[in-house]
């Protein structure tokens, strides 16, 4: 079983903005990927992006470069 550990969750209004996160975050090598929402976590879509929470600007910034708005950014043990 895999150990969990604090991770930054980005959740998105929109399967399709979920899915353009992660398109634009491994053309621009964003670390990261798409998982499941968290059953902590209730969102308007059911994927979400998990990062290391270190990583939290170059998310932020991949969001901004391509004008994807978050539902909500969460930390979380994931």
């Amino acid at each position: 079983m895999r150990k969990k550990e604090m991770m930054l969750v980005v959740t998105f209004h929109t399967t399709a903005d979920a899915m353009a996160m992660e398109q634009n975050c491994k053309q621009d090598g964003v670390p990261g990927r798409l998982i499941p929402v968290p059953r902590a976590i209730s969102a308007g879509c059911g994927l979400a992006w998990c990062a290391p929470p270190e990583s939290a600007g170059q998310v932020r910034a991949a969001m901004a470069r391509v004008g994807l708005e978050p539902e909500a950014l969460h930390e979380c043990l994931v």
